[in-house]
């Protein structure tokens, strides 16, 4: 249920007033900074002057992040439009590009950082350090788990590692701990940690576990009642008593053999290459199902490799990532859409930066804070719309350009928040997700 209904619409005044178009949210977040000139943002002028010195004129002064500007490097991908709507994609991409009229292309975003790390936790949490609550976790706050028995913000890391900043990009910060993300590791023996008692320890049943659990609750009440204005038990309660539940429920929820063996191809759960995102996008699809508010599912891990981080070789690198992330999103999608779900599900694509429209060494390229590609499909979007555009390079974002903080706002619009009423206090200071900034992205919305 939503925290604004079990305390009344008058006090939530963090709502909007308007009616929610959205009432889950599934966020496919592509670790390393994926690269816009080599997937969305198609540019003919690359072609046109590949290996040529890169100069956008005007005496700008053009930098990288960790290497020296190479030349003019054209896309290694063929490029073709798609749709009624003639959106541009390369040859990456071959299962998203048949959706493209079900999205909504932010063309021209940029981050004030191309660093991993600080620009990961912009486009997850609003700010650039550590500390700061996640998306997840704010909605979680506001609005609660659409069910008793799921955590109202999972996320679902790659199986070769967390992504950049590890466990705090899933943080609730300030906010209580209970809203903090739930990890589900999908290929793990043990997806969810100390779900279960350890295998050698045969003197804890269920009868025992019960027993301790009412000890614990006679005393933590004693503690409450000895601490009135202390609300951290009263979170970790609700935290505990969450994972008790979820232990009966969780084995239905990780268990794939109700799916049929069609509903597997089309995640690609038959190809090693897309095996493992597509498993997380099907749990992702089930915990949506059965409650949870807002999945995170992760592509590729932090580091230097098996990422979006493309440094050294865009053909080879890109493409992998592109190749296991392409099928199992577009199923998603799919999937979304003959269920029903997307009819109040929102699906957003996104990544911390992107990428420059020259070299680094021979065919890599280098962190690109200036602009990269989102996009947005499902409840309250507009079909088959790009808002803003990038440079005639794709270096910079040049008109109606758009942030993280933009983002945020526009989510938690549709889920009917208001960004700048959601605050909570914090050495002194109402935050919030967006910051100081941040305003909903209208011209997307349906």
């Amino acid at each position: 249920m939503l925290a604004a209904e079990e305390a009344g619409a008058t006090a939530a005044p963090f709502l909007h007033g308007g009616k929610p178009r959205v009432k889950r949210v599934v966020e496919l977040f592509m670790t390393g900074g994926a690269s816009q000139c080599d997937l969305f943002d198609y540019k003919p002028q690359l072609e046109a002057l590949h290996g040529q010195p890169f100069d956008p004129g005007a005496g700008k002064r053009v930098e990288a992040s960790i290497s020296t500007p190479g030349a003019v490097m054209k896309s290694p991908f063929a490029w073709a439009r798609h749709g009624e709507s003639g959106r541009w994609v390369s040859s990456a991409l071959p299962f998203l590009s048949q959706h493209v009229d079900q999205m909504a292309f932010l063309m021209a975003m940029e981050s004030s950082s191309n660093v991993h790390g600080p620009a990961s936790y912009l486009q997850t949490s609003g700010f650039v350090l550590p500390g700061f609550p996640a998306a997840g976790a704010w909605i979680s706050h506001a609005l609660g788990s659409l069910a008793d028995n799921i955590p109202a913000y999972v996320t679902l890391p790659d199986a070769r590692g967390l992504p950049y900043n590890g466990r705090s990009a899933f943080t609730a910060g300030f906010l209580p701990a209970n809203h903090q993300g739930t990890v589900i590791q999908a290929s793990a023996p043990q997806p969810i940690s100390h779900l279960r008692p350890p295998s050698d320890r045969t003197n804890i049943t269920a009868a025992s576990r019960e027993e301790g659990l009412e000890v614990l609750r006679r005393l933590n009440a004693l503690h409450g009642e000895a601490r009135p204005g202390d609300d951290r038990l009263a979170a970790r309660m609700a935290s505990y008593e969450l994972a008790a539940r979820l232990q009966l429920s969780a084995p239905e929820l990780l268990d794939l053999a109700s799916e049929t063996a069609e509903t597997e191809t089309l995640y690609g759960l038959d190809q090693p290459e897309t095996a493992d995102f597509g498993r997380r996008c099907l749990l992702a699809r089930r915990l949506l199902e059965r409650g949870a508010r807002f999945v995170q599912v992760w592509s590729g891990p932090g580091g230097g490799s098996l990422n979006w981080d493309n440094h050294t070789d865009i053909p080879r690198e890109l493409g992998a990532a592109a190749k296991g992330m392409d099928q199992p999103a577009a199923a998603l999608l799919a999937d979304l859409e003959r269920r029903g779900l997307l009819d109040d599900t929102l699906l957003v694509w996104t990544t911390e930066f992107g990428r420059m429209p020259f070299s680094q060494g021979s065919v890599g390229r280098d962190h690109n804070g200036g602009t990269f590609v989102s996009w947005l499909a499902g409840a309250g979007i507009r079909p088959g719309v790009a808002y803003g555009e990038s440079d005639e390079w794709s270096w910079k974002a040049d008109r109606d350009v758009t942030t993280g903080y933009d983002l945020h706002a526009t989510i938690l619009w549709l889920l009917g928040i208001d960004h700048e009423r959601l605050t909570a206090r914090h050495s002194g200071v109402d935050r919030r997700l967006t910051d100081v900034h941040g305003r909903v992205i209208r011209e997307i919305l349906a």
